[in-house]
């Protein structure tokens, strides 16, 4: 086996690595409904840009590909409820449309998307856990009637993992969080997740960014900039070199421009900022929520 074979040997299984290390965080460790989404979906796009740049109508699906920004920004709006909670079904279907984003990086990317589907799945286990316990102490006459629906995505809206707030509310009185241990809590996960999305939302907030001096930034450089700042702080020194890898292969700034349905940098600083935007409303949430309660340090 020749020189070049080993090194795209070795890099592989370096980045399978990552990819089940990646959201672990700690030094110590290895690593509501669719009307609603387009009825805001389409008062955003009627309405201008923080910067004042007025943008299309309305976000259209993008033909022949699987990542749709638009069905992210729909999730994304229709997360947050009351003044100051996050609804968890559309949070995680947000995560859905991200984890296809990044498996449309490429397969370096893609590796590491999927230990968020691991987490979003732990959620969702968690939750449909808690659904069948209580019909189970309800007892037959609620199974009944939750028949009629038979829905899996219907428990979801009610119950201890409603929203983000229930959810600890729920694990806190359960005692299943662990402060100084690490374990497989809906909130410890949630704050894997939370800290990823902060990656995620700078690497968008950069890569909407205005030229300077007539010159854009290579999507490599900028995510590898996002993560540093956010994902690193709670990676050790080998995982920080693993994502360098991963970062080296992402794709060049056209390929986004594709992915989005967009022309050019104009139209993509127009898309992306609408994203950046909704992502920072259910961030901010998702932040006081855990911060309340103690958790933005959960091992």
């Amino acid at each position: 086996m020749g020189v070049k074979c080993k090194a795209a040997g070795a890099v592989l299984i370096l980045l399978l690595f990552l990819g089940s290390l990646w959201l672990q965080g700690g030094l110590d460790y290895h690593w509501e409904s669719c009307l609603k989404g387009y009825n805001q979906l389409h008062q955003l796009s009627n309405s201008s840009g923080a910067d004042g740049v007025e943008g299309p109508q309305l976000l259209e699906a993008c033909p022949d590909q699987t990542f749709q920004v638009s069905l992210l920004l729909s999730h994304l709006l229709a997360a947050p409820a009351y003044t100051s909670d996050v609804l968890l079904h559309p949070y995680l279907s947000s995560w859905d449309e991200l984890v296809k984003f990044m498996d449309a990086l490429g397969p370096m990317v893609g590796l590491i998307s999927k230990e968020i589907e691991s987490k979003t799945s732990t959620i969702r286990q968690l939750a449909l856990f808690a659904d069948e316990n209580r019909e189970a102490e309800l007892g037959p006459d609620i199974r009944s009637v939750n028949s009629i629906n038979a829905n899996a995505e219907d428990s979801q809206h009610t119950g201890a993992y409603h929203s983000v707030r229930s959810m600890i509310g729920a694990e806190l009185n359960r005692g299943v969080v662990d402060f100084q241990h690490q374990t497989n809590s809906g909130c410890r996960t949630l704050l894997r997740l939370h800290r990823a999305l902060l990656w995620l939302k700078l690497f968008l907030e950069k890569l909407a960014e205005t030229p300077v001096a007539g010159r854009l930034r290579s999507p490599s450089d900028l995510c590898r900039e996002a993560y540093q700042s956010t994902l690193a702080k709670h990676h050790t020194w080998f995982v920080r070199r693993a994502a360098e890898l991963a970062f080296i292969a992402m794709p060049e700034r056209v390929f986004f421009f594709r992915l989005v349905c967009v022309q050019n940098q104009e139209q993509l600083r127009i898309v992306l900022n609408r994203v950046v935007q909704a992502i920072v409303e259910v961030y901010n949430r998702t932040q006081k929520a855990l911060e309340e309660n103690g958790m933005l340090d959960l091992p």
